[in-house]
């Protein structure tokens, strides 16, 4: 079948991306060689090509779909989303060619803070290549598909490193594995000829493997307590693997999420959630931080006052969410309350659940749920 000329065109620019995050890592490679061994430096070339070229692979892939959507033409260029999207997935390639060179990691700090540098990067990326896209008016189905499957590669690659850097406990890779085992059963089920039922659209599925992403990328980061990181971990984990259970139930028939009046099973728990469960929450944080206060040793005021206006934020729902990523940040960096105690695991994993799930009823002001919500669902 001939190729038109548009589909061409984006070739052309494929390749020269391509050559040119060749290059680029070719001139990091032979700088590792020179500052560490040549071995060093040709298995991190090596493993970051790889994947990289992985990376093109999937870009030529969906070339056509470089459209806003099947009813409409082609774009004849890449745009700046979707640039950045493949940006995204050279910083993970670059990222996975520190998995086969441990001694980088144990050796070197300024390539841990490099490898945390360009994973984070990669994580605001991710939430900006959307943003970009509307405003260049260029929204594509191909980044949308792009953005998917740099978000599992992602989260295959950063967590290995992790893990590595002993941040995260070895379950946490069950993330990594998710979303290819949720989509090799669909091929399954479409080979064997059995019905997939369709997925209904849904702001939390994306929020939650945004934060994983978040998670990561902020781990990797050398000041933050590993004994604190690791235990984060199943927090933010198993929220996003129940979910994946629940999507593989849907998809497999074995649960229906519309009662016969119409009304959604996710939209009845999603109204408890808000209602009454995200409240209680609040109220426990609240009167755990009461009752524990007197035990908290504060070394600096700042750390003092982020902790207070935090607490604050999200006990009232005022900017909940900002208020339970400032907590997380206080509790991994200099914890005020004792890591073997419950009131800080409760105060650990409250602030996950907020920043998740949002404040829910009887907040004050919640535009940061909101504008996740937005950028999510976009």
């Amino acid at each position: 079948m001939t190729q038109s000329p548009i589909i061409r065109q984006l070739q052309r620019e494929t390749s020269r991306i391509g050559l040119s995050g060749f290059v680029t890592f070719a001139v990091l490679a032979l700088i590792l060689w020179a500052n560490t061994t040549p071995t060093t430096g040709f298995s991190w070339f090596i493993v970051s090509t790889f994947f990289w070229l992985l990376v093109i692979a999937q870009t030529f892939k969906r070339l056509a779909l470089n459209r806003s959507n099947t009813d409409t033409a082609l774009f004849t260029k890449l745009g700046w989303a979707n640039h950045m999207t493949i940006t995204r997935g050279w910083l993970i390639a670059a990222c996975a060619g520190l998995l086969v060179t441990p001694t980088l990691l144990e050796n070197s700090a300024s390539v841990v803070w490099a490898a945390a540098a360009a994973y984070s990067i990669a994580a605001i990326f991710d939430r900006l290549d959307g943003f970009v896209a509307r405003k260049t008016q260029q929204s594509t189905q191909l980044g949308a598909e792009l953005d998917t499957v740099f978000d599992a590669l992602g989260l295959m690659v950063a967590p290995l490193l992790a893990l590595q850097l002993g941040k995260i406990h070895w379950t946490y890779l069950l993330v990594s594995v998710a979303y290819y085992l949720f989509v090799i059963g669909i091929k399954i089920r479409n080979h064997n000829q059995l019905v997939v039922y369709p997925l209904a659209p849904s702001e939390l599925r994306r929020t939650l493997a945004g934060f994983q992403m978040a998670y990561i990328a902020v781990v990797l980061w050398p000041p933050f307590n590993p004994d604190v990181t690791v235990l984060a971990g199943f927090g933010f984990m198993l929220p996003l693997l129940a979910g994946f259970l629940m999507d593989w139930w849907v998809v497999s028939g074995r649960l229906h999420p519309y009662a016969p009046d119409g009304s959604s099973i996710f939209a009845r728990l999603k109204s408890f959630t808000n209602t009454y469960l995200l409240p209680l929450i609040r109220f426990v944080l609240f009167l755990t931080l009461m009752l524990t206060w007197a035990d908290a040793s504060v070394a600096h005021r700042f750390i003092l006052f982020v902790l207070v206006l935090s607490a604050l934020m999200m006990v009232s729902g005022l900017a909940g969410r900002a208020g339970a990523m400032l907590m997380l940040m206080v509790l991994a960096w200099h914890s005020p309350l004792p890591l073997d105690q419950a009131p800080f695991a409760l105060c650990l994993f409250i602030s996950i659940a907020i920043l998740l799930l949002g404040c829910g009823r009887f907040s004050l002001w919640q535009a940061d749920d909101h504008w996740v919500n937005r950028q999510d669902s976009a």
